[in-house]
C-alpha cells in the first residue's frame, strides 16, 4: 500500500500537468470504479444492506470526491515531495480524530508523538513558503484539509467494515464519490484534447486508477478490518520516503533542508505514538 501510493504522488504530478487536474482525476477514479464493480460483483462476501449501501456511498462523497478534489489539486500546485510529507501526517490526525470517537485511547506517549509530527507537517509547509513562494503553499494546503478529510472518512468507516466485506465497502464508496466528482469534472472533461493525450499519460491513468484505487484502497480496507484505521496508517511511515525517492529520480525534485528536516520529524513523531 505505501510503495503503491508513495509512487502514485509523481505519477499524479505528471498526469496533472500533461492534462487539467479535475479530468485526469475523474478518469482514474472511473476506471478504479469500473475494477472494483466488478470485482465485487464476482467476489462471493458480505454484501451491504441497503442502508449500509447508502452509508457507503455517502462516505464516499467525502473519501473520494471532497478528498480528491482537495488532494488533486494540491499536488498540482505543490511538489510532490512536499504532498506526500504532508499527507504523512494522516495517522496523527487519524489517532485524533479516532479518540474523539471512542475508537481508540492515547497514552501520554501517542500525544507526545501526534505533537511532533504535526510539528514536522508544520516545519515542511514553512520550508514550502521559504523555498517556493506563498504560491505553493495554497497547495499544501489543499492537501492538509484532504488529510482532514481522509481522518474523519477512515473513522466513520470503522464500524461498516466489520460487516461488509472490503471489497465491497471500496466499490461503493468510490461509486459515492465519482458520481458527484463527474459533474464537478464535465467541463474540464470537454477542454481535453483527446488525440493529443500520449501512451504515457494514459499509463499514468490506468497506474493511479487500477494501482492507486483498487489494489492499495483494498490493502488499507483490509487493514482498516483487521487492525483498525490508526495502526493500518502507521504503515504509511514508507510512502514519504518512497514519494521523495521517486519524485528525485522521476521529476527531478531535489530533496530540500525543510523536507528532511520535516520528514525526520514526521516519522520521529510516528515512531513515538507506535504501539
Amino acid at each position: 500500500m505505501s510503495a503503491i501510493w508513495g509512487v502514485n504522488f509523481s505519477v499524479v504530478k505528471y498526469g496533472t500537468q500533461v492534462m487539467e487536474p479535475l479530468a485526469y482525476n475523474v478518469l482514474r477514479m472511473t476506471l478504479g470504479a469500473v475494477v472494483l464493480l466488478a470485482l465485487a460483483t464476482w467476489r462471493a462476501g458480505k454484501r451491504p444492506s441497503r442502508a449500509d449501501l447508502w452509508r457507503l456511498m455517502a462516505l464516499g462523497v467525502l473519501g473520494h470526491c471532497v478528498y480528491q478534489v482537495l488532494f488533486i489539486n494540491g499536488i498540482a500546485l505543490t511538489r510532490a515531495g512536499t504532498a506526500s510529507l504532508v499527507v504523512a501526517a494522516s495517522p496523527a490526525t487519524i489517532a485524533l480524530v479516532a479518540r474523539f470517537f471512542g475508537h481508540d485511547r492515547l497514552p501520554m506517549r501517542a500525544i507526545a508523538g501526534i505533537g511532533l509530527s504535526i510539528a514536522g507537517v508544520a516545519l515542511v509547509m514553512g520550508g514550502t513558503v521559504s523555498e517556493e513562494g506563498p504560491g505553493h503553499l495554497s497547495g499544501d494546503l489543499m492537501i492538509l484539509l484532504a488529510v482532514i478529510c481522509w481522518a474523519f472518512y477512515s473513522n466513520w468507516l470503522v464500524a461498516i467494515t466489520q460487516r461488509v466485506d472490503a471489497v465491497q465497502v471500496a466499490a461503493w464508496t468510490l461509486v459515492g464519490g465519482v458520481i458527484p466528482l463527474i459533474v464537478l469534472a464535465t467541463p474540464q472533461l470537454l477542454r481535453v484534447e483527446w488525440s493529443a493525450v500520449t501512451p504515457l499519460t494514459w499509463g499514468a491513468v490506468v497506474y493511479s486508477g487500477v494501482g492507486a484505487m483498487v489494489i492499495a484502497y483494498l490493502l488499507w480496507y483490509r487493514g482498516v478490518h483487521r487492525i483498525g484505521p490508526t495502526r493500518t496508517s502507521m504503515y504509511g511511515n514508507l510512502q514519504p520516503i518512497v514519494a521523495v525517492m521517486v519524485a528525485w529520480i522521476a521529476l527531478g525534485e531535489v530533496p530540500t533542508l525543510f523536507q528532511g528536516a520535516g520528514a525526520a520529524t514526521v516519522i520521529a513523531g510516528l515512531y513515538l505514538s507506535r504501539r
